[in-house]
């Protein structure tokens, strides 16, 4: 499947502004893997304080940003778009931090599914930077209903 557009990305994430964390979609391969990007810019509002200074991305979103990719493409892979189904963290493991994340930078996210059964999805993710790993994990999500009012 080739490129998917801001608009789209809205239709397969509930995210909004600032949590939204993929910009774009360069590539994915339904039921293997996907390869999305997020442009860090001096705009992020968590660079006011993260550090002054010395502006870093914190690391916690880098991996959110790995995770909402994962979640574009189980909800792809499910055929589930506008269907208003959630996917959620379930686990995070063996994350490792290689490489600062700095604004100016595109961060090319690479997430591959490891496993999938029914509604629960395993992944391995790389952030990079060109061509450079800044971070590294695996992680697990669930694909659920929104919560009811």
């Amino acid at each position: 499947m080739g490129p998917v557009d801001i608009r789209r990305i809205l239709t397969l994430l509930p995210h909004r502004y600032p949590m939204l964390l993929v910009d774009r979609v360069v590539s994915m391969v339904k039921d293997t893997s996907i390869h999305a990007v997020k442009a860090v810019t001096m705009n992020e509002p968590f660079f006011q304080g993260h550090f002054p200074g010395r502006p870093i991305m914190p690391g916690v979103l880098i991996v959110e940003a790995l995770a909402q990719a994962g979640g574009i493409l189980a909800v792809e892979s499910l055929g589930l778009g506008g269907s208003g189904k959630l996917v959620y963290f379930m686990g995070i493991d063996g994350v490792k931090f290689r490489k600062p994340v700095e604004p100016g930078v595109l961060l090319d996210l690479h997430v591959t599914i490891l496993q999938a059964k029914r509604n629960i999805c395993k992944f391995e993710g790389k952030a990079m930077l060109g061509g450079q790993l800044a971070t590294e994990c695996q992680f697990t999500a669930m694909i659920a209903d929104p919560p009811s009012d």
